[in-house]
């Protein structure tokens, strides 16, 4: 499943130091995915995930083997969406070019400067909640012109007028299409206008160095949430030089690192948390000789739905998917173990996939 995540922002606002910053993760990552062709602006960074570690450490030893198998981490793809100003929407900088980038991504992250910094001009940055409300502003004024032009086709639809006319209603009274309430056949219309406040989005807070600790994080969140208006689940705080700083280092260095700095986790990982959490996604894990990876679906796909993600052709030739839990699969030392104690389940076409399942598909020929 391909995850994208667009990484908007005013100018000085730390948006390029965190794009490198994750330019820096991708190399990292080249060694397993050496066919991805990626393109300057756009950066493939592995989803962190503890468990393959220990998956592979556990089928070195089943499997009798010398070393250990490939690990295979899902994959976020970041895309560094450049042009935004003020007046975007009337095509003020990449105008257009700028607002077909977002339409192409599955989740929009705004990045706003929540440090000061003297040495770092202002370019058009004033305040976190300003800066939101400046892109807000510029992505709500394209979807209006996106929703007066299809109503102003003859040729209409009713379900799609209506539709239209109760968005548009929304828009006006600066309400982003993805929080106005629809029904699913609504939603499943609207998704055919392809609008830019459609989509799911997350707030990147970024701090300064000191700021950047648990307590800190919290604050910012919580006080950030209270100023616009919004729900607290959809902030995350970074400090982007710290993500640059970090991606330089090894992961046991990064561990050190964010012990001294009293955070349990990398901005980075929260990131793709977050996206992982707003897009409704979750991952089954394969483990075997050949690669130890984890495989991306939407929570409550079923067996053949995930079976398709290895192969769009097991999807018809889905006969039974093996299934053992992770903490099963750990404490028992693998797979073998948990057939003979009767932990490893066989599952049918109707089985909902769970977080974390190791699995093994039964595929016909």
């Amino acid at each position: 499943m391909n995850l994208s995540v667009g990484i908007v922002g005013l100018p000085n606002v730390g948006k390029s130091t965190l794009f490198n910053a994750l330019l820096k993760k991708q190399q990292a990552l080249a060694a397993n995915y050496p066919f991805a062709t990626i393109e300057p602006n756009v950066g493939i960074v592995p989803v962190p995930d503890n468990r393959l570690r220990q998956l592979a450490e556990i089928t070195k030893e089943e499997e009798k083997m010398a070393g250990l198998p490939p690990l295979k981490p899902a994959t976020v793809e970041f895309v560094d969406i450049a042009g935004l100003v003020k007046g975007a929407a009337e095509g003020a900088g990449l105008g257009n070019k700028f607002l077909s980038h977002i339409r192409e991504v599955s989740v929009i992250a705004h990045v706003v400067r929540a440090f000061e910094d003297p040495d770092v001009i202002r370019e058009g940055s004033v305040s976190p909640s300003e800066d939101y409300q400046t892109i807000q502003t510029e992505l709500i004024l394209a979807d209006l012109q996106t929703l007066q032009k299809t109503l102003n086709n003859r040729k209409i639809e009713p379900t799609m007028k209506a539709v239209a006319q109760k968005l548009l209603a929304s828009l006006n009274d600066g309400t982003r299409a993805y929080d106005v309430l629809l029904t699913d056949e609504e939603k499943e219309t609207s998704r055919n206008l392809f609008l830019l406040t459609g989509k799911p989005e997350i707030i990147v807070l970024n701090v300064t160095e000191p700021e950047y600790n648990e307590q800190t994080i919290l604050e910012r969140i919580s006080d950030y949430a209270k100023l616009l208006k919004l729900s607290g689940d959809r902030f995350v705080v970074i400090c982007a030089k710290i993500e640059a700083e970090l991606a330089a280092l090894t992961e046991d260095e990064q561990q050190v690192y964010l012990a001294d700095l009293g955070v349990g986790s990398s901005g980075l990982e929260r990131l793709i948390q977050k996206a992982y959490a707003q897009l409704g996604l979750t991952s089954f894990l394969t483990a075997g000789e050949k690669e130890v990876r984890a495989w991306t679906v939407k929570i409550g796909s079923s067996a053949p739905v995930a079976a398709g993600e290895i192969h769009t052709d097991f999807i018809k030739k889905f006969i039974k998917a093996e299934v053992i839990s992770f903490d099963d699969y750990v404490h028992l030392g693998g797979r073998k173990k948990a057939r003979e104690v009767g932990k490893a389940r066989l599952e049918g076409k109707d089985y909902i996939v769970q977080d974390g399942d190791v699995i093994e598909f039964k595929i016909g020929a």
